[in-house]
């Protein structure tokens, strides 16, 4: 059998997210979010979307483009679990994987054409940052897809809680309002890493064109400061 085997990407996601902290931990958990999927030159033969439309949901597969390593661990450490218990890789989402690719289902919400770039795919609920790499897209069908009775193992939620959102009037004003709910919303859910619990340590997360600077304080999150960003 052919040992090596070579994909190119076919697209790339414009997201709101110009690096890695932040963006949510699996795709699906924040509907507000949008983005953009424009697909390369040789890809963009509407033929290659037709009937598309007619789903609600597609699969992305997608490369880890930040996370390529010459060599690979059979174990990692899950920041949900702290940092410091070892789990297999293949029992895990980790980035760091023999082969960086990940996986995510989001809404279809619609397939426009363009005039320069061809069909352009809008979706919400992503968990990629921008510029990802997309390698492939197949359509989500629910009655094989969804497994409902499914066992989570420890990548269930551990947390039942969403975080109360502080934000100043003053500072909410810098805020776009078109990208209001979909900022709260990723902010609820907490993007510290899992094991970190300094109530006076600040965090600066980039998304929007904005680099948003908080705190966290029992289950409240404090924004601290709204910095545009080029």
């Amino acid at each position: 059998m052919q040992s090596t085997y070579i994909m190119k990407p076919i697209a790339h996601i414009h997201s709101d997210f110009p690096d890695k902290f932040g963006i949510p931990r699996q795709s699906g958990l924040i509907d507000s979010l949008k983005a953009e999927i424009i697909f390369e030159p040789e890809y963009r033969n509407p033929d290659a979307f037709r009937g598309l439309e007619a789903y609600s949901h597609i699969w992305l597969i997608w490369g880890f483009s930040e996370s390529i390593r010459s060599d690979w661990s059979p174990t990692v450490r899950p920041p949900r679990l702290g940092g410091n218990t070892r789990m297999g890789v293949f029992a895990t989402r980790s980035p760091f994987r023999p082969n960086p690719i990940g996986l995510s289902s989001v809404r279809l919400e619609t397939v426009e054409t363009h005039s320069e770039h061809g069909p352009i795919l809008h979706i919400s609920g992503a968990d990629l940052m921008n510029g990802t790499p997309i390698f492939d897209i197949k359509p989500y069908l629910p009655y094989v897809d969804s497994h409902p009775e499914a066992s989570e193992g420890f990548g269930g939620p551990l947390k039942n809680y969403t975080l109360d959102i502080e934000c100043p009037d003053k500072l909410l004003e810098q805020i776009p309002k078109d990208k209001r709910e979909a900022l709260f919303a990723l902010l609820s859910q907490d993007p510290r890493p899992s094991y970190q619990n300094d109530t006076e340590r600040i965090y600066g997360l980039r998304f929007a064109g904005m680099e948003i600077k908080f705190r966290v304080d029992g289950t409240t999150l404090h924004v601290i400061s709204v910095e545009q960003r080029a």
